[in-house]
């Protein structure tokens, strides 16, 4: 999982295997896999390197939070 903040700052856990898609418009819109949406501070490229980061902590085995 990794940590991302919605559009007031409070921060949240979200499954990054449940990631149908990310799109840049005014806000960073990531697109559920069951359809549902959320607004994020954080930008597509942030957003990418977090779950590549919590994937390689994974294989490692190094499961550390990861933000």
């Amino acid at each position: 999982m990794i940590a991302l903040n919605d559009l007031s700052g409070g921060e949240f856990y979200l499954n990054d295997d449940l990631i149908f898609k990310v799109e840049a418009l005014a806000d960073t819109v990531i697109t559920m896999t069951d359809g549902k949406t959320l607004r994020v501070r954080q930008s597509p490229q942030e957003i990418l390197e977090r779950i590549v980061g919590f994937k390689q902590k994974i294989y490692t085995g190094n499961l550390e939070a990861h933000r």
